[in-house]
């Protein structure tokens, strides 16, 4: 027997083998802290998934209430009822080139403005939406908080500008050049970057990380930008 064997680690004749015999007599009684961890395994993971829940519940919300920057939706004003609202363009914004304050926000929405000088122009705040800047050229031109969602910039010369807290999400931008120009704090999403070179451009390091997100981004220009991959 286990008893006999010693197993149980007391000696013969001694008081633990009486306690030893009890114990290998009912098993369960000798395990019976092993059981009730075992009983309680469902409640502890009940209670463990109840967390979780409650916690994914509580990230969610937080995510929701905090819109990012993709999530953001603008809302744009009605446009510009004046008839020449467009040629305002060639004349730009003349105060609030850092913060896009304007007396008048320059509304150049839908307009067709392809292969035109806007060389040094400060065209801050700038609604561009579907507008067409098709080979147009933007040297040293200031570009900040414009919002250019789907316009047409194939072809188009930013050389030296200025593209700080700019919207160009669904461009046309095949082909772009971004020689020496600054882009701080602007989006590309969906963007048309086929062939666009960004040669001595300065870029944030949060802008390349998003540049490089764009599978339209190839070759040269992935180089350019400063993607790892």
């Amino acid at each position: 027997s286990y008893l006999s064997l010693g197993l149980f680690g007391g000696r013969r004749g001694d008081g633990s083998n009486e306690a030893m015999a009890k114990a290998a007599a009912n098993p369960i009684a000798g395990s019976r802290r092993t059981v009730r961890r075992v009983e309680k395994t469902p409640e502890v993971r009940e209670n463990k998934l109840a967390r979780a829940i409650c916690g994914g519940a509580t990230a969610l919300a937080v995510a929701l209430a905090v819109p990012s920057v993709v999530q953001a939706e603008i809302r744009l004003p009605p446009l510009d009822p004046d008839p020449n609202r467009c040629e305002r363009a060639y004349v730009g914004n003349t105060i609030g080139q850092a913060n896009a304050v304007s007396d008048k926000v320059l509304d150049v929405r839908e307009c067709k403005l392809s292969g035109k000088n806007f060389n040094q122009k400060t065209l801050s705040g700038a609604l561009m939406v579907d507008a067409d800047f098709s080979k147009s050229t933007f040297v040293e031109a200031v570009l900040t908080k414009v919002y250019a969602k789907g316009a047409k910039f194939e072809g188009a010369d930013f050389t030296s500008a200025v593209l700080d807290r700019a919207v160009f999400d669904g461009a046309d931008m095949k082909g772009a050049n971004f020689y020496n120009s600054v882009i701080t704090g602007s989006t590309f999403i969906d963007a048309d970057l086929t062939g666009a070179s960004f040669e001595d451009a300065l870029i944030g390091g949060e802008d390349v990380k998003r540049l490089c997100t764009n599978p339209t981004l190839l070759g040269d220009s992935r180089f350019e930008v400063g993607c790892r991959d």
